[in-house]
């Protein structure tokens, strides 16, 4: 299915993702989330992010670096706001 790209507004990347995630990963999930590619989503979600797009709400995607690190890229209803960082389990792990 075509989405229909948005604004991502302004993007903020936390210092963990920022650590482990290279330019390259961080900038395929941008693209790829812009352009309603929601990566690593099972199909609810997916269902939930194309309906989102028509209603306004906030757009949640999920994706793997090269590294195998999964990470989340998540934009606000609003739009004026997008923040990549780590999926929890990866912030888990490092502050053990």
């Amino acid at each position: 299915m075509a989405v229909q790209s948005f604004q991502l507004g302004r993007v903020v990347i936390t210092p963990n993702a920022l650590d482990q995630l290279s330019p390259a990963d961080i900038q395929r999930g941008l693209q790829r989330h812009q352009a309603g590619d929601w990566g690593e989503l099972d199909e609810h979600d997916r269902q939930e992010n194309d309906t989102a797009l028509r209603t306004g709400s906030r757009l949640l995607s999920a994706y793997r670096a090269a590294s195998g690190v999964i990470f989340w890229i998540i934009s606000e209803a609003d739009r004026s706001a997008t923040n990549v960082e780590l999926h929890i389990s990866c912030v888990m792990l490092s502050l053990q």
